[in-house]
């Protein structure tokens, strides 16, 4: 039996049917922004491997890092021990991330981030004496991960998880903010989307923990770009009734949206931070969630006083070294810049699909190029043409999309838009 014959029979892959799997590549290595395959075929990784490669594959300083902790210490458990690659992370995080988020939970990953943040909240209400607020509010079109109170929170129709609908913990779910990034701000609430929220707020105020989502950019629930403004009179409503803010950056963190955090396109900072993807470079999987001093104190303070949460692999070593040199390569680097010009030549490169049948809308925001359609689009139906454009792509939803590592040179980026212009075309 061949490999992909017994991945074939055996092996689980991400949403897809185990019956009829579809097309499935067995990559042999990978290089910069290539795969390369068992034949020898190279595909430009337009999706960073699901959004994290943002340096490219096997960045030498990250290599070099992970060889050096290798040699040194794989892992050690983080109850009771502490060591110099947790430290110096720790360090370069508060150098980069919102002023008032002081204290650092390291976990497994982006789902298991949102998932410590979630509990966060609710050991914070505990201790300050409201036991009851342990639900939690968010909008429409959103995704939080495929663990199971993060799919609590993803949109009961897009997100992915509706079928799970009856075994879920209830939320409550506010409409997506209808003003898109870029639009003209309208003071009028009940067109802004903030009166539905603040009445939601409202009326579940002493059952509510938390408002959760994905600021700026919804990720995997659509692709949404949204106005920043939004957030900052969500932070209004949050203080008024004494929620909780949790923003979920694991897609927009460290660049991908062109700055370094989608947090950034507000003039307010969240209570808890969830970062994840990119946090290596794409290396291993590796997550942390940030809090204030005023959570973690409220926490501390309260019964039992400890946070209820301890991952075997908190803190990996190798993880915490991948992760180093990858902010190093952030606060060195040239990012700024290489994701401003993917987006002009995004922006160019996609507009003719506007006119393509088919296409319900276009947008780019920093590394993100959007295709949407109006219809459904197959991820299966698009790998069968992966091979002949020599570019990995996996469409979701409505939406051909890309997110390319910013390494990626012009010539390169060139042929991921003409390959999905390309699926535009046929899918």
């Amino acid at each position: 039996m061949s490999q992909l014959e017994f991945d074939r029979a055996h092996l689980w892959h991400p949403y897809t049917n185990v019956v009829k799997p579809g097309a499935t590549f067995l990559a042999k290595s990978a290089e910069g922004v290539r795969i390369t395959l068992d034949d020898g075929t190279e595909l430009i990784d337009a999706m960073s491997s699901w959004w994290s490669v943002i340096h490219g594959h096997r960045h030498p300083a990250i290599m070099t890092a992970v060889h050096d902790q290798l040699d040194r210490m794989p892992h050690v458990m983080f109850g009771g021990l502490t060591h110099d690659p947790a430290v110096d992370l720790g360090r370069k995080l508060l150098a980069m991330a919102p002023p008032s988020l002081t204290r650092i939970f390291y976990c497994d990953s982006g789902s298991v981030s949102v998932e410590v943040a979630m509990k966060m909240a609710v050991q914070y209400q505990h201790s300050a004496g409201r036991p009851a607020r342990s639900q939690f509010a968010t909008i429409r079109g959103g995704y939080h991960g495929d663990t199971w109170k993060a799919m609590s929170v993803c949109d009961p129709v897009t997100g992915m998880h509706h079928l799970f609908k009856g075994a879920l913990s209830v939320q409550h779910f506010a409409e997506r903010p209808p003003l898109r990034l870029g639009d003209d701000w309208d003071e009028d609430p009940e067109r802004n989307g903030l009166a539905d929220l603040a009445r939601l707020v409202a009326a579940n105020k002493d059952r509510l923990a938390a408002l959760i989502l994905e600021p700026v950019v919804q990720g995997a629930g659509g692709m949404y770009f949204y106005h920043p403004e939004y957030l900052n009179r969500a932070r209004a409503i949050c203080d008024e009734h004494g929620l909780l803010l949790i923003f979920d950056e694991i897609a927009t963190g460290f660049g991908r949206a062109g700055r370094l955090f989608a947090t950034r396109f507000t003039g307010i900072e969240p209570d808890i931070l969830c970062l994840g993807k990119a946090l290596t470079g794409g290396t291993m999987s590796f997550a942390a969630t940030l809090a204030s001093t005023r959570v973690a104190e409220v926490i501390g303070g309260g019964e039992p006083g400890l946070f209820m949460h301890g991952p075997t692999f908190m803190a990996n070593p190798l993880a915490c070294a991948a992760a180093c040199a990858s902010l190093d390569l952030l606060a060195t680097g040239d990012w700024e810049r290489q994701v401003a010009l993917i987006e002009a030549q995004m922006q160019a490169e996609l507009s003719p699909a506007r006119a393509l049948p088919g296409v319900a809308d276009v947008r780019v925001l920093g590394a993100i190029g959007v295709i949407e359609m109006d219809h459904a689009v197959s991820a299966d139906r698009a790998h069968g043409y992966c091979r002949e454009l020599g570019v990995f792509l996996r469409p979701f939803g409505r939406n051909i999309y890309a997110m390319p590592p910013f390494v990626t040179t012009q010539d390169e980026l060139t042929r991921i838009t003409d390959g999905m212009l390309a699926l535009a075309k046929v899918l």
